[in-house]
């Protein structure tokens, strides 16, 4: 038995619908359930546990992901590796219906409504590693001060007339009026070696996925197996240097004199003034701001040629 979980403002698509009634003519035993308020995808988890629900379909936009992720690893916590409940933990698949549906694309997952729910159901689900963002989970990234910014006040509207690509037009025009955050930066690089930065900054990205921002690749050279965050930071910059700054953050093979980049296990902020995080577009706050990975964390459903994982580890 597999689970549908749909965000409440999608349940109205025919092709949804069209697209549900023929798998269950082909004989899957899929169950719909609708998000209305916060808290509903837990619920919902919580229901498939009970009714051995095998696998667990997001179906929405980025955040829809985000919830479903967070409640099967917060669940995975609670429950002992030597139960045999552990046993019984949902695989996860997703169905992109947002507006950027950045995670999804990079993992090469389809983005129309019936190939993306077709590989959902019959997909081989594969186990990947999750963000930690102090007592929370992100699945693709985590992004924090300007980048966060810009997620919670990009209008809906422009969303919706310009899609994924709304994200970096609100980010180019709130950049020159954009006051850094002073912090510092600690880092437990890939090697084992920590790193520090201390200054002025815009933007922080630590990146599960590879993709953020209505279709930049902000870690193409990420993978959802590795062990590793791969982390972009954005220095405070001159308005003279702002096509310097896009072209630094568009092409990650620069070695940049704004942007940084590398890979850690672990990454912890701390700004002088509440600093805003977004995690895979869900707003939080604060002035510490602990990051990690867990690896293999939950199973998610893949296209078998999927780019963004290590043929070995």
């Amino acid at each position: 038995m597999k689970m549908l979980i749909l965000n409440g403002k999608k349940a109205g698509l025919a092709e949804i619908r069209q697209s549900v009634y023929q798998l269950r003519s082909q004989g899957h035993d899929l169950l719909v359930r609708c998000t209305w308020e916060q808290g509903d995808v837990a619920r919902f988890v919580d229901e498939a546990i009970n009714l051995n629900v095998t696998r667990i379909i997001a179906g929405g936009g980025d955040g829809t992901v985000n919830e479903l992720a967070d409640s099967l690893a917060t669940l995975s916590k609670r429950i002992d590796t030597s139960n045999s409940q552990s046993d019984r933990l949902p695989e996860m698949a997703i169905l992109p219906l947002g507006t950027a549906n950045d995670f999804a694309t990079a993992c090469g997952i389809p983005n129309q409504i019936g190939s993306a729910l077709e590989l959902a159901v019959n997909g081989t689900a594969l186990s990947i590693d999750l963000g930690i963002a102090n007592d929370r989970f992100f699945i693709n990234v985590a992004s924090a001060g300007f980048g966060a910014q810009i997620t919670v006040e990009t209008p809906v509207e422009l969303k919706n007339l310009l899609g994924g690509q709304a994200y970096f037009i609100s980010g180019l025009l709130q950049a020159m009026k954009f006051t850094p955050y002073e912090g510092k930066v600690t880092a437990k690089g890939a090697d084992g070696n920590m790193l520090s930065l201390q200054g002025a900054g815009l933007m922080g990205a630590i990146c599960n996925g590879r993709m953020a921002g209505g279709g930049q690749q902000l870690a193409p050279h990420a993978h959802l197996n590795d062990g590793l965050l791969d982390v972009i930071l954005l220095e405070h910059f001159p308005p003279t240097a702002l096509k310097q700054v896009v072209d630094e953050l568009l092409d990650p093979t620069l070695d940049g004199e704004y942007v940084q980049r590398f890979q850690a296990t672990e990454v912890e902020i701390q700004s002088r003034q509440p600093l805003p995080v977004n995690l895979d577009g869900e707003p939080t706050s604060g002035i510490n701001h602990k990051f990690g990975i867990l690896p293999a964390a939950v199973k998610l459903v893949l296209p078998d040629d999927t780019p963004i994982l290590m043929t070995s580890v």
